[in-house]
């Protein structure tokens, strides 16, 4: 994997993926998200796809899925993220409880790379809630 950051103008800068995708940083968070919340945007991203993944191949009738991260950050430089909490918000019909438990539970502990990345100096916590789709 890589990526190459490009500085724009002030401090906007633009990444460009090894996939060709792009994305925009901003560390004054006036033209795009800072670095440290695309990091937040990350694990919510990553563990999103593991969980959604997972209840599909439970044949679990998923239409939305959402995951609300909070962060806090350490008061000092650098101000590196002490805790992180992901929420999952999963709609569809008739989603059994016990399987987005699994599945959440099993990208916290077994699949997300991200989260298994930043959980060596990181505390993360995982809750959800389930949303009966019309």
């Amino acid at each position: 994997m890589q990526a190459n950051v490009q500085w724009q103008k002030d401090l906007v800068f633009t990444a460009t993926t090894g996939s060709g995708q792009t994305v925009h940083m901003d560390g004054n968070k006036t033209e795009a998200a800072s670095p440290m919340e695309l990091v937040l945007a990350a694990a919510g991203g990553c563990s999103s796809v593991d969980v959604v993944s997972i209840l599909e191949k439970a044949r679990q009738e998923v239409t939305a899925c959402r995951c609300e991260v909070h962060g806090e950050r350490a008061d000092a430089v650098p101000a590196v993220f002490t805790k992180i909490h992901l929420h999952f918000v999963v709609t569809g019909r008739d989603v059994a409880e016990k399987h987005v438990e699994r599945a959440v539970q099993l990208s916290a502990e077994k699949y997300c790379s991200v989260a298994k990345m930043l959980e060596a100096s990181v505390t993360l916590t995982h809750s959800f809630s389930i949303e009966q789709a019309d």
